[in-house]
């Protein structure tokens, strides 16, 4: 019995001094790990001392590669620039469009202008050219004539030219010589025409029936006015005898 008793007693004691030197063992294996861990520009580690494990993390932090940073940021700068480049290409696009709109309506415009231009040219030409083959007219003084028997016929002849009316100045001026000797206000009472109630009246004496049937127009409805009376005598003659050139005595 004593003999087993001192047997564990040392196998005690072998054991505690085993644990204290496997302890220092272990501190000095740590030390070493550390010292070979910590950068140049890391915390001074007293030496002799052992690290602890908050300085070892934070060796191993500060050591650590920036990897898992980098890539978030580096991506979002990615992205941001694909919507940069997106808005770019966008406005680029649409700076080309309002520049083509631009020059499409500056077209247009100018094909207009062309076209207005042209008109007024072929305007102004198609002017010139009417006018060139337009006579000029002359501006004719309006004719006038002596109030005299000279004037009344001769007055009365240009009306019955634009009337188609033939007779000429000799063959009026003869017969109202012989009818009335140039009196426009003569008027035969006595024959039977007065005996009818219907006299003879003015240069060539017409009765106002024969007047109203072959008044020119243009002159006057009164007998007694010396250029209607001559022309509406002269008319009557062209229809019954063709010419008051024809007419010799009492018509």
């Amino acid at each position: 019995m004593p003999k087993n008793i001192l047997s564990r007693a040392h196998s005690r004691n072998l054991t505690k001094q085993h644990k204290i030197a496997v302890a220092g063992v272990a501190a000095l294996g740590t030390a070493a790990i550390a010292l070979s861990a910590i950068p140049g520009n890391a915390d001074t580690v007293t030496t002799g001392s052992p690290a602890t494990a908050a300085q070892a993390a934070k060796v191993a932090t500060q050591d650590a590669p920036l990897t898992s940073v980098k890539g978030p940021i580096t991506d979002r700068a990615g992205t941001q620039n694909i919507k940069l480049d997106a808005i770019a290409a966008q406005k680029k696009a649409a700076d080309q469009l309002v520049a083509k709109q631009r020059a499409e309506a500056a077209a247009k415009k100018a094909a207009a202008d062309a076209a207005k231009k042209a008109a007024q040219e072929r305007t102004a030409k198609q002017a010139a050219s009417r006018s060139a083959q337009r006579p000029q007219m002359q501006t004719v003084a309006a004719k006038t004539y002596a109030n005299n028997l000279d004037g009344w016929i001769r007055q009365s002849l240009d009306i019955m030219r634009a009337k188609g009316i033939p007779g000429s100045y000799s063959g009026l001026h003869r017969n109202i010589m012989r009818e009335s000797s140039g009196n426009p206000m003569a008027i035969n009472n006595w024959d039977i025409n007065a005996r009818n109630g219907i006299p003879s009246k003015g240069l060539l004496q017409v009765i106002q029936p024969t007047f109203n049937t072959y008044h020119v127009p243009g002159t006057s409805w009164n007998i007694y006015d010396p250029v209607a009376n001559i022309t509406a005598a002269c008319n009557y003659a062209a229809h019954r005898y063709g010419s008051m050139d024809n007419v010799n005595s009492a018509y």
